[in-house]
């Protein structure tokens, strides 16, 4: 649960002010008087503000308007801030004002029934929890978030009944969450772990009979008979026509001895060889016992548990030790004495059990305070708190850990440790683990190995088993590493190689050498030292990646690895061979001109070379036998005779509509409606469109269809599409009308009367900007010639558009404004006529 998910207390200022303005509420409702000043109020009235703010159930909109109806200003309210903190300031050091609510001396949480604890325990002082605060405050900070941990910071009684119960829930999270890191601890407070005796095991030799228990006696033979019979509060047992038979304190085999022999004076001969009958005593329902815990227990108490029970059982029931308590010290006390000494250690280190003996009746379990407690932190395989006992030393507390891990630096193990003052660092080396003795308190931090070797030596690079290899005898200088290594690559530019070695300032230093002398034997052999790395460097990696490149009319255009001996028609053949159009003849050649600066310069900077080829790339063919240098570059152009077929499309009400071929350049539309059959009946070749890159070109396919000689009757390109549609009876009307609307063609209708069947102009519509688009994509509009009008023809199917004012523009000038420019004009007007007339005179 997270608190400050489920609450909108988020900072101590907030809940602060919020108490204030409930106290200052409640305040205010239990007294007849005015409101009171501020500064007037004493501690002792703040402290009631308190305990009222406690009951208070309040909304914080209604703790608002209450403060507000009081009279109370922001700057009352800040003042009351500082007096509540000042408050909380004295609490903290110890007076606190009780606010709990007392259900008796035990409060339930959960299911399980515990003690409680006095509110002012926690502030005394407790040795190990002064030795592990740095141990706990970093476990606080991985379970608790910041505003969690500053709202367990505060005193419980600046909280209300409601946030009182989140605190203690919060508050056995933590001790929970604290003791888990005591090695041990959390054996107890594992759910699937269950430590419930088994009552169908058979029952055990040394279990000893008392009041309570149920016996099943069966005889079987010759005689049948069965016997249920429960022992006495007396320790005896009641056959019929027998006396009470005394078992308390026996054990299932002599009581069992017992009852038979008194049963023979029933039943003759029993259990006797050749009497024919038998009979057996076993442990039916058994009785219930009490045990007491005490100490440092969580849950100190009498509990009621089966005869059957053990130490662990007890243990389980009671949540195990405190905080406090220890896990090698637990005593089994039976009629004042110190009967058995438990280890919990010897259990979960070895499983042992022997010392995990069975329950009697009034039996006591007490758990001892811990004496000496440690801690191991860092590259231990348990890093926890440990107790430890009196003459173990830190080895036995390795083994507690679990030991070290493999990346533990084990030479020399820090302690920090708590003297009467202060702390004290101590350092323990390898020899003195197993004689080191531990105190309460010590802190045992086991640090990492570094991250270095100290005899490895690196290779890389052009050689057969690049990779790290030990500086020993025989790997000790250059020479013998590469042969450690199989030696170097043919590749291996031996020149020089490097190698890299750390100065004693750790600085890298690169010392070159001539490597292919050394391997020779011309010059002495290098010794190498830790950590040197050895770099043998390739010739391949020494030269710019040689390519050639082919583009044209090949399958595969781009880059290639150059080889040595290439020819044209292995690259050729590497793009995967010639496309279909490919011209064989004028191939081109780019080849760099490199002089490497060492002869005259010149502008020519590559080398154009021209060559035919034979299409079958023919070794004999002396195009394809071209050799090839690094970076050139082979164009292949497309034949000048070669062309891809092209098509175009003639849909709608034509005879053949489809797909045709362009035959060559100089089709026009025309000759494809011809080639379509001609129109069908109901073609409406007025609104016939033609679309070119998928938008319509402005074209009168009537015009075209009756006059072939027609500009209109353009040349067709591939991809080309022709649509011919039925008529359509519809005009359309759209833009700044009453009514936009379709409505049927009317042949006698002029535009002003389709207009006027959409409602007419709207009040934004623009009546000079009205035209109309025709069917085929073409768009006519108004022409105006002195006082003249020549509206544009309406053909079925055509859309006619009236364009308006947009939204929030101005149409045409105010009367102010028209006034304004009149005036203006005027004043000119008259300025003018004076300057005139003072010219003139």
């Amino acid at each position: 649960m997270r608190f400050f998910r489920k609450t909108r207390y988020i900072y101590l200022p907030i809940i602060l002010l919020l108490v204030c303005l409930v106290n200052l509420a409640s305040f205010a409702q239990t007294t007849t008087q005015s409101k009171k000043n501020v500064d007037d109020l004493t501690e002792d009235e703040v402290a009631i503000f308190y305990q009222k703010a406690l009951d208070s159930g309040m909304s914080e909109m209604q703790i608002e308007k209450a403060a507000k109806a009081q009279g109370y200003t922001a700057a009352d309210i800040a003042k009351m801030r500082e007096k509540l903190s000042t408050l909380s300031t004295n609490s903290k050091s110890g007076n606190k004002v009780e606010a709990t609510e007392n259900t008796g001396n035990r409060i339930t949480v959960g299911n399980l029934s515990k003690p409680k604890k006095e509110e002012n325990a926690s502030s005394k002082e407790d040795p190990s929890s002064m030795n592990n605060s740095k141990v706990k405050k970093s476990i606080e900070e991985q379970i608790f978030t910041l505003e969690e941990r500053i709202f367990l910071s505060q005193p419980l009684n600046v909280y209300n009944d409601s946030l009182v119960k989140i605190y203690k829930e919060l508050q056995l999270r933590r001790s929970r969450a604290l003791e888990k890191v005591v090695f041990g601890a959390d054996l107890f407070d594992t759910e699937t772990l269950n430590f419930e005796p088994d009552l169908k095991i058979a029952t055990p030799s040394n279990y000893l009979l008392g009041p309570e228990d149920e016996l099943n006696i069966d005889i079987f033979g010759d005689v049948l008979d069965n016997f249920k019979v429960k022992v006495s509060t007396e320790g005896t047992v009641k056959i019929l026509n027998l006396s009470p038979i005394y078992v308390n304190g026996l054990s299932i085999e002599a009581a069992s001895n017992r009852i038979i022999g008194r049963l023979r004076q029933l039943y003759q001969g029993l259990n006797k060889p050749g009497s024919g009958s038998s009979a057996q005593v076993t442990l039916g329902n058994v009785r219930s016992i009490k045990v007491t815990l005490t100490g440092e227990v969580k849950f100190p108490g009498s509990y009621t548990v089966s005869s059957l029970a053990t130490i662990f059982n007890a243990l389980y029931l009671a949540g195990g030790p405190s905080a406090n308590g220890s896990f090698r010290n637990i005593r089994l006390i039976r009629g004042n004495k110190i009967i058995r000494n438990l280890d919990l250690y010897d259990f979960l280190l070895k499983a042992d059990q022997k010392d995990n003996i069975h329950l009697q009746d009034q039996d006591i379990i007490r758990i001892s305070d811990y004496e000496t407690r440690v801690e191991l932190i860092g590259e231990v395989k348990r890093p926890m708190i440990f107790e430890t006992l009196k003459g173990e030393t830190l080895q036995d507390i390795l083994r507690f850990a679990g030991g070290f891990t493999n990346k533990a630096y084990t030479y020399s193990i820090p302690v920090t440790r708590n003297t009467s003052r202060e702390l004290k660092l101590l350092n323990i080396t390898q020899d003195k683990v197993a004689s080191f003795l531990p105190q309460n308190g010590d802190k045992y931090i086991i640090g990492g190995i570094i991250e270095r070797f100290e005899n490895r030596v690196e290779i890389e690079g052009a050689i057969f088993r690049p990779g790290m290899y030990a500086l020993e005898p025989g790997v000790n200088t250059v020479k013998e590493l590469i042969k450690r290594a199989e030696g170097a690559r043919e590749d291996a530019f031996l020149n020089r190689a490097t190698i890299t070695r750390r100065q004693e300032n750790f600085e890298p230093q690169i010392i070159s050498i001539d490597l292919g002398k050394i391997l020779r034997g011309e010059v002495a052999d290098i010794a190498l030292q830790r950590e040197d790395v050895v770099k043998v460097f390739s010739v391949s990696n020494l030269k710019e990646k040689r390519i050639v490149s082919i583009f044209g009319e090949v399958n595969r255009e781009g880059d290639f690895e150059y080889k040595e001996g290439m020819k044209v028609g292995d690259l050729i053949l590497e793009a995967k061979g010639f496309k279909d159009g490919a011209s064989y003849s004028k191939l081109e050649l780019a080849r760099r001109i490199v002089t490497h600066g060492l002869g005259s310069v010149s502008d020519e900077k590559v080398d154009i070379i021209t060559f035919d080829i034979n299409g079958n790339l023919e070794i004999s063919n002396k195009g394809s036998q071209f050799v090839l240098s690094p970076f050139d570059i082979l164009s292949i152009r497309k034949s000048p005779d070669y062309e891809k077929q092209r098509y175009i499309s003639i849909q709608g009400m034509v005879n053949y509509p489809g797909v045709y071929a362009l035959k060559n350049n100089q089709k026009k539309i025309s000759d494809f409606i011809e080639l379509s059959g001609g129109l069908k009946a109901g073609a409406f070749l007025e609104g016939a469109q033609l679309y070119r890159n998928s938008e319509i070109v402005g074209i009168n396919i009537e015009e075209v269809i009756a006059k072939p000689n027609s500009k209109d009757n353009i040349y067709l390109m591939a991809k080309d599409s022709i649509y011919v549609p039925r008529i359509d009876q519809t005009v359309k009307l759209s833009g700044a009308l009453q009514n936009p609307i379709s409505v049927t063609y009317k042949p006698d209708f002029k535009l002003s009367d389709y207009i006027a069947e959409a409602g007419g102009y709207a009040t934004n519509a623009i009546k000079s900007h009205v035209y109309v688009k025709n069917p085929n994509g073409i768009s006519s509009k108004t022409k105006k010639f002195l006082f003249f009008k020549s509206y544009p023809k309406v053909l079925p199917g055509s859309e006619i558009i009236v364009d308006g004012i947009p939204i929030g523009a101005k149409k045409g000038l105010t009367t102010g404004e028209v006034m304004g420019i009149t005036t203006s004009l005027a004043s000119f007007s008259l300025t003018l006529i004076y300057l005139i007339n003072q010219i003139i005179k």
